[in-house]
């Protein structure tokens, strides 16, 4: 019960972050979209700027609390993802030098440039999430030690000596990069007024309507890799209540965008991305690691747990950072509450 409910602590933090700072993804990715003037630009970064270092405070708390609670794991994916791991750890640091310094030089050359680092960098993070989702779904080459490597792609199965692409995980990456888009776009539409909003809520129409066909392509998918996991799933009610607030989403998603209520449409948003993540992670678990040469040797959430101590000690600090993340959470989010004015925005002459 213990791991249990430490798994849904650790999965909650991820997600959090995901339905967070995707809506810094998706804004970013549709940068050139929806924004054809410096000023216009000026307001898309308006809308993420004072809150995208802050949502990254999540991913570095699943981090920690991983590697406190699931060492093993942590230590095995580390190892085996390397180079993915990097590549994102550049992406990260390029999108946040493009937002920092972008504003500093008031000359379109060099905005136009960190436009365009901002843009590829955003889409490399959503791809590279997305990706790396699908590398969870459909397993890893790990041998009875808990150890793997993995090239960048070998022959694009999905058993066996896998890559890090594939046609499976480049189509979960395809819809990461699509849905993170649609949920930007949906942000954009609160955050933003005058031509850029304009253009962001008929954007997040198209982009949800692609959402769909694309949904339902990688479930047969997911189905024809991994066939064990709705067996799995059935048994887990956290499974159902992922798919319950689907239902709620789509409903509250389809009435935003069609009566033009912006919150509405973007609480959808939000519910969509967390049902999906929530079903994903109660359909894979107990199993955090599959093994694509031998299911006996996945890594699951009671052969990675730590001892009894770290159990404890976690107990008492985890509460402790968890309120004081989220006081603060709640007085940024007040604090940079509304529609962006660029007139008081902190850019500088970006």
């Amino acid at each position: 019960m213990m791991i249990a409910t430490w798994y849904a602590i650790v999965s909650f933090m991820l997600i959090t972050y995901i339905a967070l700072d995707g809506r810094n993804f998706g804004a970013g990715m549709l940068h050139w979209f929806v924004a054809k003037t410096p000023e216009e630009r000026r307001q898309v970064i308006a809308a993420i700027g004072p809150l995208w270092s802050w949502h990254e405070v999540w991913l570095v708390a699943f981090g920690g609390t991983l590697l406190a609670i699931f060492p093993r794991l942590l230590a095995s994916a580390f190892a085996g993802y390397y180079l993915a791991l990097f590549l994102i750890l550049w992406c990260f640091i390029l999108r946040g030098i493009s937002i920092e310094v972008g504003g500093h030089i008031n000359d379109r050359l060099w905005q136009g440039f960190w436009d365009f680092v901002f843009v590829v960098s955003n889409f490399l993070l959503a791809i590279l999430f997305g990706a790396a989702a699908g590398n969870v779904a459909r397993g890893v080459p790990l041998d009875a030690q808990g150890n793997f490597s993995m090239a960048f792609f070998t022959d694009f199965k999905t058993c066996g000596y896998v890559g890090l692409l594939d046609w499976y995980t480049v189509s979960i990456a395809i819809f990461a990069m699509v849905i993170l888009a649609a949920h930007g776009a949906t942000y954009l539409t609160l955050k933003t007024d005058g031509a850029v909003n304009y253009r962001s809520s008929r954007l997040a129409k198209y982009l949800w309507m692609a959402v769909v066909p694309l949904f339902l392509l990688i479930s047969i998918e997911t189905f024809v890799v991994r066939p064990d996991l709705p067996g799995h799933a059935v048994y887990n009610p956290f499974w159902y209540l992922g798919l319950l607030l689907v239902a709620a989403s789509i409903v509250t998603l389809i009435s935003g965008l069609s009566t033009g209520r912006e919150r509405r449409a973007f609480v959808g948003s939000k519910l969509m991305l967390v049902g999906l993540l929530v079903t994903g992670a109660a359909a894979i678990f107990p199993v955090m690691l599959y093994s694509t040469l031998a299911p006996e040797n996945s890594l699951t959430a009671y052969n990675v747990a730590a001892g009894v101590n770290s159990f404890l000690f976690a107990c008492i600090w985890w509460p402790l950072g968890f309120a004081l993340t989220t006081l603060y959470f709640v007085f940024i989010s007040r604090r940079y509450a509304g529609k962006v004015s660029v007139s008081r925005d902190s850019q500088g002459t970006y």
